[in-house]
């Protein structure tokens, strides 16, 4: 475990919010110069802490209205059947994550779909077709909130 100060957790915090921040003006909110800021930036970087800034986008404002978390239980276990299906599921574009779980299902993915046709296209022309596939679990997301993490 990495050793964190409060000025690190607040950074990591500011950042967090608004990852489009400028190291002068985290700087600034938190008492720092803008380099001693950068440095620390740079820090948190290199030490694996900060692993990269995401682009957050409105998936229904760009025509993608239905998102969909699949529990995916594979037929068949052995790491070739665990490789082959995760190179496959990762070329299908509607797929925005792919996780694997400890569980009743083997791996968890989140789906981004135009409607719920086009979800039920990209369920049985690609997903049901994939190596291994066997029972799977569909939950349509209702809403979704953003939490604070523990940081």
């Amino acid at each position: 475990m990495i050793e964190l100060d409060e000025i690190d957790r607040a950074l990591i915090k500011a950042l967090s919010e608004d990852a489009t921040q400028s190291a002068g003006a985290l700087g600034r909110a938190l008492g720092l110069s803008q380099p001693a800021t950068w440095r620390r930036i740079k820090r948190l970087e290199t030490d694996g802490v900060l692993a990269g800034r995401r682009l957050d986008l409105d998936r229904e404002k760009l025509g993608f209205g239905v998102t969909v978390f699949l529990g995916v239980k594979l037929a068949t276990k052995g790491r070739v059947s665990l490789e082959d299906f995760e190179r496959a599921v990762s070329a299908i574009p509607e797929v925005q994550r792919i996780e694997h779980v400890l569980g009743m299902y083997d791996y968890r993915l989140r789906v981004s779909a135009r409607d719920i046709s086009d979800f039920e296209r990209v369920l049985r022309r690609r997903i049901m077709t994939l190596p291994g596939v066997g029972d799977v679990e569909a939950n349509v997301l209702l809403s979704e909130e953003r939490r604070p993490g523990p940081i």
